[in-house]
């Protein structure tokens, strides 16, 4: 027989090293901190896959289970639930199986986020609540599976989504927070003009409420929708699934806590432009100089306290403190738009008989540019009383 390898010397071995990305390390902590759970379901050898989870950071703890696709296949579901409850990575298993540790984690009520790049990887993509494909090595198969695609295949960029999509959702919930609040003292001067059968004449008229909801709101209210994410957004669980977008708590925020202190200092400023123009409150002008500046002053009081509004909504659940006051150019830019337009319907003559509007005094600017900062106060005062852990 001949012998196809003779006088060898043996000179080394050569390894080769496929290291983690930049960044995943970092990006596991994240998710850990925000209370995502990883799991690795791989095809590589099992310990091959214990050492790579270990090195990222998916595993943390020392005993952590190492499931075989063969171990796999003899687990009935009761048993693969169970093994799910702890850490446990999986290895040298078969498409069928990703498919089913998928369909086991969703009926232990998980919502599952699955990645993948090969034909194979097609089932449990699909059958994932967010199937993410890879758009470089990625499969047109894979691709037309999966509900999301990574451009750079990099699982940093999950993160980053995830952390974009919860600070999308926090400001959706701003600018409703924002839009609503309005809607309160817009309605509390009509129901005082109701309520006394004409006595109190109407605080705000309709062009003022216009002037409001289509005039000054509307930029601040955009403003709101691309604040970035709030500091420690990733430090909190994810929001559990029968979470409303327009819940109970947002909607008594708007209306009844926000509502009913910008009703008060609005229907304030009308009543003190009365008692300050004419000593008391026994007749009410309903026409006139005297009526017109009583109801600039609601309307500019709304307009204020929504200034207010604006820097509250975008503290989300912090400290009005934590807030940058003019790191949103487009709330800056609306904010001076509130005043300027305030202004012109104050002080131009064309706009007056068509907003019902006058020209008021210092004394009454005064007023009406505290109640920002009351706005403000009042809610860091709730903040730090209930709030505040």
């Amino acid at each position: 027989m001949q012998t196809l390898e003779d006088n060898m010397v043996f000179l080394g071995l050569v390894a080769m090293s496929d290291p983690p990305r930049q960044g995943v390390r970092e990006a596991i902590e994240k998710c850990h901190r925000a209370s995502i759970r990883i799991i690795m379901v791989t095809g590589d050898y099992g310990l091959t896959a214990l050492s790579i989870a270990k090195k990222i950071g998916i595993v943390q703890g020392d005993d952590a289970r190492v499931v075989s696709g063969l171990e796999l296949a003899d687990m009935d579901d009761n048993q693969l639930k169970e093994a799910l409850k702890g850490e446990i990575v999986f290895a040298r298993v078969a498409p069928e199986q990703k498919y089913r540790v998928v369909n086991a984690l969703q009926e232990l009520g998980e919502v599952v986020a699955v990645t993948g790049d090969g034909v194979n990887d097609a089932p449990a993509l699909k059958k994932a609540d967010i199937g993410v494909a890879m758009g470089v090595s990625g499969t047109d198969v894979a691709k037309e599976s999966a509900d999301m695609i990574l451009t750079d295949d990099h699982f940093a960029s999950i993160v980053h989504a995830v952390e974009e999509g919860r600070a999308v959702y926090r400001n959706i919930q701003k600018f409703l927070t924002y839009i609503f609040n309005s809607n309160t003292p817009e309605a509390v001067p009509s129901a005082f003009f109701l309520f006394s059968l004409g006595r109190i004449p109407l605080p705000l008229t309709v062009m003022q409420i216009l002037a409001i909801d289509l005039g000054t709101d509307m930029v601040p209210a955009l403003g709101l929708g691309v604040e970035p994410p709030e500091e420690g957004v990733m430090d909190k669980p994810p929001r559990r699934l029968s979470d409303r977008l327009l819940n109970r708590q947002l909607l008594l925020k708007a209306f009844v806590w926000y509502g009913l202190i910008e009703a008060a200092l609005a229907m304030g400023a009308f009543f003190l432009n009365y008692w300050v123009n004419q000593g008391n409150l026994n007749h009410l002008a309903s026409s006139g100089p005297l009526y017109r500046e009583a109801t600039t002053m609601t309307l500019g009081a709304i307009i204020f306290t929504q200034i207010g509004m604006a820097m509250n909504s975008r503290k989300g659940r912090g400290s009005i403190f934590q807030v940058k006051p003019f790191a949103n150019r487009i709330i800056s830019l609306g904010i001076v738009l509130e005043i300027v337009l305030f202004i012109i319907l104050s002080y131009v003559p064309f706009f007056h008989t068509l907003f019902n509007t006058a020209p008021i005094g210092l004394d009454d600017w005064l007023y009406l540019l505290a109640c920002p900062f009351v706005i403000m106060a009042l809610e860091e005062i709730r903040y730090r009383l209930f709030d505040k852990k």
